[in-house]
């Protein structure tokens, strides 16, 4: 080979290897069907994903590239949100019913988006119609670089436990008498891991029902990831003679403090390190509870599954243990309190978490957001936040904004609760880019609401009983308030977060709780940068067309399948394939 072939090689290869230097990415199919499931002892239709319920866990690290091919074998459309992930700079990614389409019986549909700058423990699930409460749902677990060393040492395991309340209703009954103004009423079981209780009292748990049992090693060290993906309960999750150290939550590291118990309101996500330091006389109670629910009808609402050693000597037997201070929404605002950002620790960058000062910053928009029960409103059932019930356009905000559609949506959703009477429309607010937002949520209902945020970590700085004031910033955190995606509101109770708004795009702002979402309990913050509108991702060229926009759809073509490919990007498989044909001509020559 004469010298300049030589060059030629070596120059492909410094090619290929810049190549395959980036980000990775994974590939996953999906199929979303019924299944039938009897959780509770009675058959019924679920949600599951590639015939599991729970669904798949995606198992990835920051920075990865995750496409995600989907089809929808339900009978009815399907979007799948992804509660936690910030889809920097790329909304079209969401999957809520203002950002994109909802992909049709029959139809599948390729979601493709980069973990960017995120660890933690987070989940999916499905965001149309009540869907949740028949399943779909899964976990997404983000790890850290191997540059950036975790601030607990490295445990021996790595376990996903989903929490919920659960009817034998189906999804579809269930959204009907929500929309009837019918109260959901006390759910028939909670569900841990998608199965039912234990027999732990003869009376209350029928025999033959399927109950999940966690196998560990004793002396062993493991990390719970523990999510609510119920309906509407909040939930206590306690082991038996156990200790709980919190070390994450929705994708913060935090203080590490010991539990005994922990509440964990519908739609949050939490972290545990839990050392299997007892003995093996026996089996252990692993139980989620509802909460602040005093009726003798709420007992068979009890999840409990087993904690088995390896060496254990006997099944688990004796009471559940007790939840402390069962009724008393104060206690667990007090351990809502003591939850704190691990300032001094690394997490996606390396950089500490607690550079971030987000007490010093000047905020430039504020909004008093008022939730009120169901009422009718033009003779049908709404929820309301700041007396408007959000009404979704056939068209999603985000396809309208793209293709200057006017008389869609409109930018004025009120700051504080308006001196007129209640509505439905599609109001959003309009964020100011790169501002810095405080929101403050009151609740006026009798329930516990939880409120999430799509595209972003808000810091939680502040919660107490009885209606907010001015003055209420005098007890504000604003040094190491924790930054997460979903946050509890105890009602006649308000909690205040900061939102730094450097994520363009339209972002779901939503209640978690099903009947209060379904209702009109939700309202998008758009946030757009007014000089370039190249700051967010572009139009996917798999854009599903509907609404104003239904003429732009062509069929459904058969989508690629990405099952058994390699982790690498098309662009960087193509530049693969061209220097290989480079290097194959050049020994040739």
């Amino acid at each position: 080979m004469p010298p300049s072939s030589y060059f030629f090689v070596i120059l492909i290869f410094c090619i290929s290897t810049a190549a395959l230097a980036g980000d990775p990415y994974v590939f996953f199919d999906w199929t979303v069907s019924y299944i039938t499931s009897s959780p509770l002892g009675v058959k019924q239709r679920v949600i599951g994903i590639n015939e599991q319920f729970p669904g798949p866990i995606l198992n990835v690290t920051t920075n990865w590239n995750v496409v995600v091919n989907v089809k929808n074998d339900l009978d009815e459309p399907l979007l799948l949100t992804w509660n936690g992930i910030q889809h920097r700079k790329n909304s079209w990614q969401d999957g809520v019913s203002g950002t994109n389409c909802p992909i049709p019986s029959g139809w599948n549909w390729t979601y493709q988006f980069q973990v960017k700058d995120q660890i933690g423990s987070f989940f999916y699930f499905p965001s149309l119609g009540f869907q949740r409460a028949a399943g779909g749902y899964g976990g997404i677990i983000i790890n850290n670089r191997e540059v950036i060393a975790l601030p607990f040492g490295m445990p021996d395991g790595d376990i996903t436990i989903f929490i919920s309340d659960w009817y034998t209703k189906s999804h579809k009954e269930l959204r009907e008498d929500v929309e009837k103004g019918i109260d959901l009423g006390v759910p028939d079981g909670i569900l841990i891991n998608g199965l039912g209780p234990y027999r732990f009292d003869e009376v209350v748990v029928p025999d033959g029902i399927a109950y999940q049992i966690i196998n560990v090693e004793p002396g062993k060290t493991y990390r719970l990831r523990v999510h609510n993906v119920g309906i509407s309960t909040s939930l206590n999750f306690r082991i038996q003679d156990h200790n709980l150290i919190l070390v994450e939550t929705e994708g913060s590291y935090t203080v590490q403090q010991n539990y005994t118990n922990m509440d964990i309101h519908v739609g949050q996500s939490y972290s545990f390190l839990v050392t299997m330091d007892q003995n093996a006389n026996h089996d252990y109670y692993i139980v989620a509870t509802s909460r602040f629910v005093n009726s003798s009808a709420w007992v068979r609402a009890t999840g409990v599954a087993i904690l088995r050693y390896s060496n254990s000597l006997g099944p688990a037997s004796g009471p559940l243990p007790d939840l402390p201070n069962e009724y008393d929404p104060y206690f667990s605002m007090n351990q809502a309190r003591s939850i704190r950002w691990n300032v001094s620790a690394g997490a996606a960058r390396p950089n500490p978490q607690g550079s971030f000062r987000y007490g010093q910053i000047t905020v430039t928009d504020v909004y008093v957001i008022l939730n009120r029960p169901p009422e009718l409103i033009h003779g049908k059932w709404r929820t309301t936040l700041n007396g408007i019930s959000y009404l979704p356009p056939s068209t999603p905000l985000k396809l309208a904004h793209q293709f200057n559609i006017p008389g869609v949506y409109k930018l004025d959703f009120p700051n504080r609760l308006m001196n007129r009477p209640p509505k439905v429309d599609t109001s959003l607010i309009n964020g100011t880019f790169k501002g810095f937002m405080e929101i403050i949520f009151q609740n006026n209902d009798t329930t516990v609401q939880s409120y999430h945020m799509d595209g972003y970590a808000f810091f939680v700085v502040g919660m107490d009983f009885g209606v907010w004031a001015e003055n209420s910033r005098g007890t504000y955190n604003k040094w190491d308030g924790v930054a997460r995606s979903t946050i509890q509101v105890f009602p006649g109770a308000w909690t205040a977060i900061l939102i730094s708004l450097d994520n363009a795009g339209i972002w779901n702002l939503r209640a978690e709780n099903l009947n209060s979402w379904y209702l009109g309990q939700e309202v998008y913050v758009s946030v757009l940068n007014p000089e370039n509108d190249n700051t967010e991702v572009a139009l996917p060229e798999n854009t599903i067309y509907c609404g104003l926009l239904s003429s732009l759809q062509n069929d459904q073509a058969q989508r690629v399948k990405f099952s058994g490919a390699p982790s690498l990007s098309y662009s960087r498989r193509g530049i693969l394939v061209i220097l290989l044909i480079a290097l194959v001509v050049i020994s040739i020559r």
